[in-house]
């Protein structure tokens, strides 16, 4: 089955592209009205209004997955786009900083809503099952390639307009999200698998505890965010104060890390051909570490150069590209396909909760303590990130493959217990015979 033949489906992935594009944008514009608001501050307000974005993100997603199926989807999806399209007008005329977060939380809160209803919809318009689990790694895709090109676009949008005209392009993008959703027709939602709400909240969370190669996920989810603070949150304070740059140099040098994850991104479907996930994704964290070695390095010997700058920030770029993208494969091979939706979920969470940890010491530590020591602590982070990946998701793992039958998942019966798979086929390094296990 072709997944872009699905008229339904190809609305709402449009739907979900130009409302991330929208956000992603939202994003730039933000920091840009944050050092207009701030100035030197600019860091600990941009830093304050995306962990509110993350604790929207942690919170409000989960919920939303575990209540979708009670409330009209196709309604909820247009209301939401609504929402973000009127705060997005509401940005450019505020005056206070505390008006920004108010906004931002409102924006976000039904961001978090939006991703997990849009997934919940998948299922009900996609019915073959492969194309199913071909969609979740599409709307991944699309995750990834906004944090790429976002930068890029505002970029060029800001050679020839300020930055409050972000912001008015970000509300027309959410306003043809919506009109994409009301022209697909959305079953209404059937009940799910799980009766307890926090069945469905936890199921996924489960699998990741207590499979190792998704506890190595988990760590590598620090590694991201902590090099990619740096980037989002300091570099708007980094450029204009300490390169002197302007609005378009901002968007430039954020730029320079979503061409580094482009290029990466580019090449890597051939390379995970032949080298396994987990060898790539270590990869990607190693090179993360030493982007954010580099970047403490150059601001503590005062080695602030505009190449130099844009060297690390692309290093940068091409770590989270390596680490991000084999990951829809590492979650499909990790769960049966009852679960994956559940596995995708908890990825979505816990891979916010790592932001939320490293934004608030990108932006409150980076005004405080200057970049230096903000910096040097992230990349304590990334290291730590990086160590446990690397002892919690062992090599024998990866050489493992997990097979499971059609229609097997991760179940979570009544006691809250993960129950095993009917038969999981795993066939062991060097074995000529498969034997029966669970999953690991």
């Amino acid at each position: 089955m072709r997944l872009f033949a699905v008229r339904d489906y190809r609305h709402l992935f449009g739907a979900q592209v130009i409302a991330l594009f929208g956000t992603g944008l939202t994003t730039v514009a933000l920091g840009l009205l944050a050092y207009e608001l701030a100035g030197p501050r600019a860091g600990m307000v941009l830093g304050t209004a995306l962990t509110i974005k993350m604790v929207m993100y942690v919170v409000i997603a989960p919920l939303a997955a575990a209540y979708i199926d009670r409330l009209p989807r196709r309604a909820l999806l247009v209301v939401l786009d609504v929402i973000r399209g009127a705060v997005a007008l509401a940005l450019p005329l505020v005056t206070e900083i505390w008006q920004v977060y108010v906004l931002i939380g409102l924006l976000q809160a039904a961001s978090a809503a939006f991703t997990p209803t849009f997934q919940a919809v998948i299922p009900d318009i996609v019915t073959d099952e492969a194309a199913y689990t071909r969609a979740l790694s599409a709307s991944q895709v699309a995750s990834t390639m906004e944090s790429l090109l976002s930068p890029v676009l505002a970029a060029v949008a800001l050679t020839f307009m300020t930055f409050d005209r972000l912001f008015l392009g970000t509300s027309a993008g959410f306003v043809v999200s919506a009109l994409l959703v009301l022209s697909t027709r959305i079953p209404d939602a059937r009940a799910g698998a799980h009766t307890k709400a926090w069945d469905k909240v936890a199921g996924g969370i489960r699998t990741f505890v207590t499979t190792p190669r998704l506890r190595g996920v988990m760590a590598l989810n620090l590694v991201v965010a902590a090099a990619g603070s740096i980037v989002v949150v300091n570099t708007v304070n980094y450029v204009r104060d300490a390169l002197d740059g302007s609005q378009s140099d901002v968007a430039r040098m954020l730029a320079a890390s979503g061409t580094g994850t482009l290029l990466a991104a580019l090449v890597l479907p051939r390379v995970l051909d032949r080298v396994t996930a987990r060898s790539v994704m270590l990869t990607g964290a190693g090179v993360l570490v030493g982007g954010t070695a580099a970047a403490v390095t150059t601001v503590a010997a005062g080695l602030t150069t505009w190449a130099g700058t844009a060297v690390v920030w692309a290093v940068i770029g091409v770590g989270m590209a390596l680490v991000i993208t084999p990951t829809g494969k590492v979650l499909r091979d990790s769960a049966g396909p009852r679960a994956i939706p559940e596995v995708f979920a908890a990825q979505f969470s816990l891979s916010h909760l790592a932001w939320l940890i490293t934004y608030p010491i990108a932006g409150w530590l980076g005004t405080a303590g200057g970049f230096t020591l903000t910096w040097s602590v992230l990349a304590a982070l990334a290291v730590t990130g990086a160590v446990g990946a690397l002892l919690l998701w062992r090599r024998e793992e990866e050489r493992n493959t997990v097979r499971f039958p059609a229609g097997a998942g991760t179940e979570t019966g009544a006691s809250g217990a993960i129950a095993a798979p009917e038969a999981v086929a795993v066939r062991g390094p060097g074995a000529d015979r498969t034997t029966l296990t669970k999953a690991a």
